[in-house]
């Protein structure tokens, strides 16, 4: 199911959280998204839970802290779909 703040990204429960894969075309464009996420996260003050990369894809977990996720989790989560759709040489 997803989420109606953070589209393109499968909602789930037990903790509240959001994941989405990322594809890319090469290590190279992994890395700069890797890169990203890590500056972005740290500038917001979410912390993701959970980051599992391989050459050619990045799979994210937010999860919330708390009972629920919050509206900065939902605001991450959008940042960084938006990252990824503005970069062509992004799969999904």
């Amino acid at each position: 199911m997803s989420h109606p703040q953070a589209p393109g990204w499968t909602h789930g429960s037990r903790p509240d959280h959001l994941f989405r894969r990322f594809a890319f075309q090469n290590y190279t464009q992994t890395r700069v998204f890797l890169d990203e996420l890590a500056q972005l996260s740290q500038q917001m003050g979410v912390t993701v839970q959970n980051i599992g990369f391989g050459t050619h894809h990045v799979n994210v977990t937010i999860a919330a802290e708390g009972e629920a996720l919050t509206e900065q989790d939902c605001a991450l989560a959008g940042r960084l779909g938006d990252i990824a759709a503005a970069r062509t040489d992004a799969i999904a």
